[in-house]
C-alpha cells in the first residue's frame, strides 16, 4: 500500500502483535454499512424549503455535501450530523440523514458520545465561528486533541448572521457592528492555528464557491481516520458580504490563494511566480521570487509531518487583506483515535472482571446512609 493510501484511510494496516487487521488500524468507514444500490445527489435531499437568506454561502456548501455523500456508499440511515446554534445549524433540515439539532456549542460533545458508542455510524458536526469558537470552543478543542472519529465543518463568515450581525470570535480587529459600534477590542482567533494547537490529526481549509476544491478537501476528511478539522470561508451576504472576496474574485484570487497540496512547492500567483521558503536566520517562512531562487529552492508541502510547527507557520502567513492565504490540508497524520482506545478498554476489563450488572454497580460497594 502506498504511503499516501496509508494516511488518508486507503487500506488497513496489519496489527503488530495479532498480524491481522486490529481495531486501531481500521480505516476511517471500515465498521459503517455500504449499500448496494447507487445514489445519487438527490437522494440526500430532504423534502423541507430551505430558510437561508437568498445568496447565502451555505447553499453552495449545502450542494457540495449533498453532491459528494453518494461518492461515500454508506447507508443514508448510517450517516448522522450534528449540530449546535447558528445558521449553519439548519444544515440537517436539507439532509435525507438522519440529523440532531443539539444546543449551542455542545454538538462536538454530543457527537463524540454517538461516535466513540456508535462506530457503524459516520459523525458529522457542522457548527459556525461563533458556534464553535465561543460558547463552544472548550467542546472544540478537546474532541480535537482526543482525536474522536468524526468531521469538523467550521463555518467561518466572520459575524454572527443569526443574530442579526453582532462581531464573532473570527472578526477582524476594528470591526464595527451592532455589538462594536467603536469597533471590535478583540483580536480574532486563526481557526487553523487553534486546532493545530490542539494537535487535531487532520485540519483543512477551503472555500464555499470553489466546489472543486471543497469537494476534494471533504473527500479528504472522510477517508481520514480521526477527528478531522475543516475551515470553509462562507459567505454572509447580509451581514458581512464580501469578506473573502480577494479569495475569489478572478483579478485577485491567484494572487491572494495559496493552494497546498502535499509533496509539491508551495507556489502562488498567476504563473506561480511567488513562493514560500524558510528564512535561514530566523527559520521564519517568507515569500520568495522563484526565478531568483530556483523551485528547488522552495518549501516542499509536507500534510504528513509528525511535528506540526511548519502547518501552523502557514497558518499565520496570511494578513488582514488575505494575501497569502493557504488553502487545502494542512495537516494529515495517523494517531490512535479515542475511540479505539476506548473500545480496548471496555474489552480489557470484561476479559478481566466480566461484564457486570447494572444493579449490582448503583447498589453495592461505596454506599452510604445520611439519616
Amino acid at each position: 500500500m502506498s504511503e499516501t493510501a496509508a494516511h488518508n484511510g486507503g487500506g488497513t494496516r496489519p496489527h503488530p502483535e495479532a498480524g491481522i487487521p486490529g481495531p486501531r488500524h481500521r480505516t476511517s468507514l471500515e465498521l459503517v454499512p455500504r449499500t448496494s444500490d447507487k445514489q445519487t445527489a438527490k437522494e440526500f435531499k430532504s423534502d423541507q424549503e430551505v430558510r437561508w437568506c437568498p445568496g447565502c454561502g451555505d447553499y453552495a456548501i449545502l450542494a457540495a455535501v449533498q453532491g459528494f455523500l453518494p461518492e461515500l456508499g454508506l447507508r443514508r440511515e448510517n450517516i448522522v450530523f450534528v449540530l449546535g446554534i447558528g445558521c449553519s445549524s439548519r444544515f440537517p433540515y436539507y439532509l435525507n440523514t438522519y440529523g440532531l439539532h443539539s444546543i449551542h456549542g455542545r454538538a462536538p460533545a454530543i457527537a463524540t458520545g454517538l461516535a466513540a458508542s456508535r462506530p457503524d455510524l459516520s459523525v458529522w458536526v457542522v457548527t459556525g465561528d461563533g458556534d464553535a469558537l465561543s460558547i463552544g470552543g472548550n467542546h472544540l478543542i478537546h474532541v480535537l486533541r482526543r482525536n474522536v472519529n468524526l468531521k469538523i465543518l467550521l463555518f467561518n463568515n466572520r459575524i454572527y448572521g443569526l443574530t442579526k450581525g453582532q462581531y464573532s470570535p473570527t472578526s477582524e480587529q476594528g470591526k464595527i457592528t451592532k455589538s462594536t459600534p467603536l469597533g471590535s477590542l478583540d483580536a480574532p482567533f486563526n481557526p487553523i492555528s487553534l486546532a493545530l494547537g490542539a494537535e487535531a490529526t487532520f485540519v483543512a481549509r477551503t472555500i464555499d464557491s470553489d466546489r472543486k476544491h471543497l469537494t476534494e478537501v471533504l473527500r479528504a476528511a472522510a477517508a481520514h481516520r480521526g477527528a478531522a478539522f475543516v475551515e470553509i470561508y462562507q459567505n454572509c451576504n447580509i451581514f458581512n458580504d464580501d469578506a473573502f472576496e480577494p479569495l475569489k474574485a478572478v483579478d485577485t484570487r491567484d494572487d491572494f490563494t495559496i493552494r497546498l497540496v502535499h509533496g509539491e512547492p508551495i507556489t502562488y500567483g498567476k504563473d506561480g511566480e511567488f513562493g514560500i521558503a524558510r528564512d535561514r536566520g530566523t527559520a521564519a517562512l517568507g515569500t520568495v521570487n522563484v526565478a531568483e531562487v530556483g523551485i528547488e529552492g522552495v518549501l516542499r508541502h509536507d500534510a504528513h509531518s509528525d511535528d506540526p510547527s511548519i502547518a501552523f507557520a502557514l497558518s499565520r502567513l496570511a494578513d488582514e487583506s488575505l494575501r497569502r492565504t493557504p488553502i487545502g490540508v494542512f495537516r494529515q497524520v495517523d494517531r490512535v483515535t479515542y475511540d479505539d482506545l476506548m473500545s480496548e478498554q471496555i474489552e480489557q476489563s470484561i476479559s478481566e472482571q466480566g461484564p457486570g450488572e447494572l444493579a449490582t454497580l448503583l447498589a453495592g460497594g461505596d454506599t452510604w446512609s445520611v439519616s
